[in-house]
């Protein structure tokens, strides 16, 4: 699986719009600003976002986009699935090798693999909620089960000296 510009930008956006609630609506040109995106894919995510059901738009001198919902009520999974329209593309179904080789009805002890993995991926995009994502790298690893963070150690680098 490959993370794309359409997920990520849609994250930093549902993510956005998670810290300023409250503060009322926030125009797209407004998020892509602050977090240096380019507009016009934030416009877009924005729209996607809105037509499932994550964000809502609102028109007027002070419209603009505000969560639908707490982001505690929003999973990473469903700002992916938004933004890019799948959270993992099976590419035997999307762009076949051989349409024979590849057709549904067709043996191939191949796709069962493709299939778990994809089902695994959108078990942990929806085990993490939006709500969690609010907090600083070293929690956010805390709470998803991973290490703190260490700086790789790269071979002829200098140890970087503490005071």
């Amino acid at each position: 699986m490959r993370i794309t510009t359409w997920a990520e930008y849609g994250l930093i956006c549902a993510l956005h719009l998670a810290r300023r609630a409250g503060d009322g609506p926030v125009t797209g040109r407004d998020v892509a600003a602050r977090e240096r995106l380019p507009g016009d894919y934030v416009e877009q995510i924005l729209l996607r976002m809105r037509r499932a059901g994550i964000v809502n738009s609102t028109r007027g001198a002070r419209g603009g986009y505000s969560l639908a919902r707490s982001p505690d009520e929003i999973t990473v999974r469903d700002v992916i699935q938004a933004s890019e329209l799948t959270t993992f593309d099976l590419h035997c179904v999307t762009h076949p090798v051989d349409a024979g080789r590849c057709a549904e009805a067709e043996n191939c002890s191949i796709r069962p693999v493709w299939l778990l993995l994809q089902k695994r991926i959108d078990e942990v995009l929806e085990s993490v909620k939006l709500s969690d994502l609010l907090d600083d790298e070293s929690v956010v690893r805390d709470r998803v089960g991973l290490p703190a963070y260490a700086a790789p150690d790269v071979p002829g680098s200098l140890p970087i000296l503490q005071p």
